[in-house]
This record gives structure tokens, C-alpha cells and sequence, in this order.
């Protein structure tokens, strides 16, 4: 059986159109996105009459004329994993009076895309035979999971156990606690115990087992992250790292041995390590890039995962 492995796509449409295609493009039989699948922001355009507009993405401003260039730039935002939304300086003035109101629309707009992604999923993946399983992550509002328990072709993995191919999987995007407070996020022991909530259902041998957990083992270099200083800025311009991964997701994996573990929430520590005769993975992200960061592992009846790849496209 062949996985195809992504994860924090962060909003990215073109992540997202990639990762529906990876199924047929590295000939996988189940495509599995590990979280953080949602952006983080709002992006006005606005409407300084005539037909002209005017906007600002990654701090560049961007003056545009016509429908066609408003079109252009809002994929360019979507794109870049940001939610764009029209509105004309009174609209945008009340808005940001009102932060209540701010963060209706932003998950208005980000419940819409989730939506929007999972009806592209439907279109694209019936009829192929592929198995789509996303599991949200630290980063996605708790709503999502009931926009993908609606689609037709995407299975929700949060909290449950799947199987496919004899092997089955566990998966949870729950992270231990992060210094951004973000939806999805506990203590070491609160994270112990879901984790073997889930493993407790678990039939199946270690061998022919697969853990899906957004955060990383702790210690393992899958886990590196910037070190931050007390201000929130990065220390030494970025250089300092330090593990910031899950303790209770190390002694999961190292009491259960499973074959395989997937992995993402940090970004920069793209990798592989073994824990034992477990093979842990990090493909990474670049979603800002619109590049899916990937890993394609092949798994076969029960024996010790040697065949995988980490891909970029």
C-alpha cells in the first residue's frame, strides 16, 4: 500500500489543488493531510471607486484597476493562504471598530473555503478509488471537522481509528501547548490520555499499525523550532532552535511501537527519524511558497517501512 503524506497547508489553494492530485500523480492508494489545513487572515480589498481598488499583501500594496486585476490579486491571496474579501472604506472602517464582528466574518470566509475545498475534493476524487483522510490541526477552529464529516469523498481523522490496506490508523491534531494559545492544544497529560483513548481501539499489531499526530515526537529533530524570546521575536535573528515537540507523543510511539508516524506542526524540520523500528516523518511546509512539501511511503505486510520518499512540487 502507498501513502501519500502532506500537512499544513495553511489555507493554501494551491496546496490544496496539489495535494487532491497527488493520489494520481504518485500513484497512491490513500492521501492523508495531517492538519492545519485553514488560513490565519482576512485580506480587504478596497473600493476606491471608478473601478479602482486598492489592497496590501505581505506588507507590498497593490493598487488595482478593473475586475480582471481584482480577480488576479484575490487568487494571489488565496494562493498565499489568506482569504480575501471586497469592501468599500466605510464597510472596512466599521469592521475594524468592531472586533466581534472582524472575527465573524473571518470564520465566515474560512468555513466557506473549507467547504469550497471539500466539494473540489468531491468533484476531483470520486470514482478513483483513492482514500482521502484529513485529520484538522492545532491551527483549525473545532467547526471544521463538521464541514469534512459532510463531504462525500474526504474522511474526517480526528479521534478515530481508520483502516485501509490491513493497517489501521490513529489520528489527532491536538498539540501540546504552544505560546499562540491556538485552538487545538493541552497539557502533556491531557494529550497522553487522548492519545490512548485512540490507541486503546487499536486491533491490530504495532507492525500493522500507523499513528497520524500533528505534533511532532519530542527530541527527535522533527521537532526543531526558532527560539523565541520573551517579546515573541526570534532569538539570535532565527539561528537559536530548540525542541518544542510533544513528550507525550514521544512515549505513545515508544511504548506501542508502531511501523509508521506522521507528522507536521513545525515547519522548518522537514525529515525522517526512527524511534525504535518506528519510522517518523516531518515532510514540512512551504504553503507560502505554494509548494506542497510531501512524503510518498510504501507500506507492505507488516514489515519494517524501508520504501519512502520526501517530494517537493
Amino acid at each position: 500500500m502507498r501513502i501519500f503524506f502532506a500537512t499544513d497547508v495553511h489555507g493554501s489553494e494551491t496546496c490544496w489543488r496539489k495535494f487532491l492530485n497527488s493520489g494520481k500523480h504518485y500513484k497512491a492508494d490513500v492521501v492523508i493531510l495531517g492538519g492545519d489545513m485553514t488560513g490565519k487572515a482576512l485580506v480587504p480589498i478596497i473600493n476606491d471607486g471608478g473601478g479602482n481598488w486598492h489592497s496590501t499583501l505581505l506588507e507590498n500594496r497593490e493598487t488595482l484597476s478593473g475586475e480582471e486585476q481584482v480577480a488576479q490579486f484575490e487568487l494571489a491571496v488565496k494562493r498565499r493562504g489568506y482569504y480575501p474579501f471586497r469592501v468599500d472604506p466605510d464597510e472596512l472602517a466599521e469592521l475594524s471598530k468592531d472586533e466581534a464582528r472582524w472575527h465573524g466574518l473571518f470564520d465566515e470566509h474560512m468555513l466557506a473555503t473549507v467547504q469550497e475545498w471539500m466539494d473540489l475534493a468531491d468533484e476531483r476524487l470520486a470514482g478513483t478509488g483513492i482514500r482521502c483522510v484529513v485529520c484538522p490541526g492545532n491551527d483549525d477552529q473545532l467547526e471544521v471537522d463538521d464541514v469534512i464529516r459532510q463531504a462525500q469523498t474526504v474522511e474526517l481523522g480526528e479521534g478515530r481509528v481508520l483502516e485501509f490496506g490491513g493497517y489501521q490508523m490513529v489520528s489527532s491534531g491536538w498539540a501540546n501547548r504552544t505560546p499562540w494559545d491556538t485552538y487545538r492544544e493541552e497539557d502533556e497529560p491531557q494529550l497522553a490520555q487522548r492519545i490512548a483513548k485512540m490507541v486503546d481501539q487499536v486491533t491490530n499489531p504495532p507492525e500493522r499499525t500507523i499513528f497520524s499526530l500533528h505534533c511532532p515526537p519530542y527530541g527527535t529533530g522533527l521537532d526543531d523550532a526558532p527560539e523565541l524570546t520573551a517579546d515573541m521575536d526570534l532569538k539570535d535573528a532565527g539561528h537559536a532552535v530548540k525542541p518544542v515537540g510533544s513528550t507525550a507523543v514521544r512515549e505513545a510511539i515508544e511504548a506501542f511501537g508502531p511501523a509508521l508516524t506522521l507528522h507536521g506542526h513545525i515547519h522548518e524540520s522537514r525529515g525522517t527519524k526512527r524511534l525504535g523500528k518506528t519510522l517518523c516523518v516531518n515532510p514540512g511546509s512551504s504553503y507560502e511558497q505554494g509548494q506542497l512539501l510531501g512524503a510518498v511511503i510504501d507500506v507492505d505486510n507488516g514489515k519494517q517501512v524501508k520504501k519512502f520518499v520526501l517530494t517537493s512540487g
